[in-house]
Order: structure tokens, then C-alpha cells, then sequence
């Protein structure tokens, strides 16, 4: 359970366990666990989602379920779409987008596509009147697009967090997170599985746009994607209702 607790303390605030310390093969292990954390923070903002409805709808219930989703994902996948965004419309090449990526300082680029990006999953969830099974739905199938952008994409630096994943990650870690990506049929039925070929789509073309751009992914790119399918994933079942 080492390897799952990672990934929770990882890729959320849900900390079980505290370790400030990680061996590069513990955090490679911890891969196959995304899908489950996904659904976990579905889970907490369903609750957030349910609690909120009593008091509030329509935008002001999108605003702290927004809210929420940053919150409980500690802004990770957040920084690194602004870094990603900062990298990428750079106009520089390649070497010089990944340095800009690397400046911890987030630039004009970085802040427009955030505040786009919020704005955009504010309108979208503010356009749906039963939301809960979709916020279970699209942070697993967002999470499992990440092991698609690792397993399938060349790392674009020499070292980094994300290297670990595709180094030491377990045999078969691929099919695995695909099969614990499916847990959410149990309560959202078959058309979940809609969401997850769309949500693989969505990250693996943006995977590709983003590959001709630096020669490979990064540890900030798996979070800029994952927040992009995301709000792609919100526009299409709640921007069209």
C-alpha cells in the first residue's frame, strides 16, 4: 500500500500517511495508482458538490465546486499548465521552452490560460443540474489519460519526477490503471466508458501537439494535459446542456 499512499499524497491533500521522502522506484510504483486517486478526489467533491447545492446553484455552486477541484489537487496539475502554457506559446525553441517551463516565475502566458481554464470549468459545471456522477467520472478518466502520456510519449528532459514513472513502474502498469480506471461503471454506468475513450483521446492528441513542440512530455506537461482534458471533458457533457 506504500505505493498507493504516494500517489494520494502525490496527487492530492488527502495525506493518510506523511512521508516527505520518496526513493525514485517507490514514486514509479505509485503510477498504476492514479485512476483510484482520481476517483477519490471525485468522491470528495461529489460530498463538496452535495453540501454546497443546499445553499447555493447555479454559478455560485460552480465557483467553490471549482474552487474545491483546485484545492484538493493542491493547484499541481495547475502549475504546471501555466508552466506548460508560459513553455509552449513562448515563440522560443525548443531548449528555451523548457527552461521557461523550469522558471519557477509564471509569466503572462501561464496566468491567461489559467484564468481561461477556470473560467471555462466554471461555465461548464455552472451549466449542469446533476453533476455528481460526472465529478467521479472525469478525474478518474482524466488520471488515467496521465499513464497514457507517460507510457506512450518519450520524456523530453534527462532526469525529473516524471522520468521515475516510466522507469520503475511496474510491469503491466498500463493495462492495470485501465482496468482500476473502470471502477466508476459501477455507479455511473455504461456510458462512463464514453468518458474514458474520450478523455484518452483528448490526451493523447494533446500529447502530440505538444511533442512536435519540445521533442517529448514532462512532469509539468502531465499536469497541463490533465487539466485540459478535464475542462474539455466539461464542456462536453455540461457546456451543450
Amino acid at each position: 500500500m506504500k505505493s498507493f499512499f504516494i500517489a494520494l499524497q502525490f496527487l492530492s491533500r488527502i495525506h493518510i500517511v506523511q512521508q516527505t521522502v520518496w526513493s525514485d522506484r517507490d514514486f514509479g510504483k505509485a503510477v498504476i495508482w492514479f485512476p483510484i486517486v482520481g476517483m477519490m478526489i471525485g468522491f470528495f467533491l461529489s460530498i463538496v458538490y452535495m453540501a454546497a447545492s443546499y445553499f447555493l446553484s447555479g454559478i455560485y455552486l460552480a465557483i467553490v465546486v471549482v474552487a474545491a477541484w483546485f484545492y484538493i489537487t493542491g493547484g499541481l496539475h495547475a502549475d504546471g499548465y501555466m508552466d506548460t502554457a508560459d513553455g509552449i506559446f513562448s515563440g522560443q525553441n525548443r531548449n528555451r521552452m523548457l527552461e521557461i517551463m523550469k522558471d519557477s516565475r509564471v509569466g503572462a502566458n501561464g496566468v491567461i490560460a489559467f484564468v481561461w481554464l477556470v473560467l471555462l470549468k466554471i461555465c461548464f459545471f455552472a451549466n449542469d443540474g446533476s453533476a455528481v456522477l460526472t465529478l467521479i467520472g472525469v478525474p478518474t478518466a482524466a488520471r488515467f489519460g496521465t499513464l497514457i502520456s507517460i507510457f506512450g510519449f518519450p520524456y523530453a528532459r534527462k532526469s525529473g519526477l516524471g522520468r521515475a514513472f516510466k522507469e520503475y513502474a511496474p510491469k503491466g502498469a498500463l493495462p492495470i490503471g485501465f482496468a482500476l480506471a473502470l471502477l466508476p461503471l459501477v455507479c455511473s454506468g455504461w456510458h462512463y466508458l464514453l468518458l474514458l475513450t474520450a478523455a484518452s483521446g483528448i490526451t493523447f492528441f494533446s500529447d502530440i501537439y505538444i511533442l512536435r513542440k519540445l521533442g517529448g512530455l514532462t512532469g509539468d506537461t502531465y499536469g497541463a494535459v490533465t487539466e485540459f482534458t478535464e475542462m474539455v471533458l466539461l464542456g462536453v457533457l455540461m457546456g451543450t446542456k
